[in-house]
């Protein structure tokens, strides 16, 4: 009975699951579902909104150890901001980009919880997103000249066609290496730990010998937890990185 708490697969923690349904015979007919990916985006979002309102500092003369934190965080993300694009303009959403992602990944980190980022959904559709969007500033700024961007100085005009194919396939690749890299990073991570812990717990429960060795192998379990979490923060801090480079290219056409 006792194995029945367990999930079976470890690949069955990244289901999207739907936990609430309501059927109304609204216009004709609406579904209205929660799944636990819903809800897990909504605790996200609360947990971002909340955290920020808490822990200013603008009511306070002494800021607290979470609000040195944060104002640690934005200082780091608004160096990155500047150095690479010299505009403060995009820090808004570079930063709401790195809190997203890195509470994101520290929630699912929490026993039987659900990471958002494990669904191959959000991070295709995020990365997406952001290339859609660097492609309409780069329009914007550069109109036709843009375009440039896929022919390399230089080039010989016998190879032009070829190269030019090769660009446009190596940019729309990014729509998709950028979300694949965080989803298969955090879901690889997740998986690891599922499988060692269901093994830890059958060793657990073999008898007090095997108990006793199992401490060994616990021990190294514990680390990879810790491990996770430094994860947790270099996803984020890989995937902020990587669109603040694909916006630098939309300005400067490097």
């Amino acid at each position: 009975m006792s194995g029945q708490l367990f999930i079976n697969s470890p690949l069955e923690q990244f289901e999207v699951l739907n936990l609430i349904s309501i059927n109304a015979p609204i216009f004709g007919y609406l579904n209205i579902s929660l799944t636990n990916l819903g809800l897990y985006s909504i605790i996200v979002l609360s947990l971002i909104v909340s955290m920020h309102i808490l822990w200013n500092n603008n009511s306070k003369l002494v800021p607290s150890k979470a609000s040195i934190v944060f104002e640690s965080i934005f200082t780091t993300i608004n160096t990155m901001v500047k150095e690479q694009l010299g505009k403060e303009i995009y820090l808004p959403f570079i930063y709401s980009l790195f809190i997203f992602i890195l509470i994101t990944n520290l929630v699912g980190n929490v026993p039987y919880s659900y990471t958002i980022t494990t669904s191959v959904i959000v991070t295709i559709g995020l990365s997406f997103t952001i290339v859609t969007g660097v492609t309409i500033l780069a329009l914007y700024l550069h109109n036709l000249k843009f375009f440039s961007y896929f022919v390399p100085s230089g080039t010989p005009l016998a190879l032009v066609p070829l190269l030019v194919l090769i660009e446009v396939v190596s940019y729309l690749a990014r729509a998709f290496s950028l979300g694949i890299r965080l989803f298969a990073n955090m879901a690889a991570g997740h998986t690891l730990l599922k499988i060692l812990s269901t093994f830890l717990y059958q060793m657990f429960n073999a008898g007090i010998l095997a108990a006793i060795l199992t401490l060994i192998p616990f021990s190294i379990f514990l680390a990879l937890c810790g491990l996770e979490l430094a994860v947790s923060f270099i996803q984020a801090y890989v995937f902020t990185l990587l669109t603040i480079s694909y916006i630098k290219d939309a300005i400067y056409l490097h």
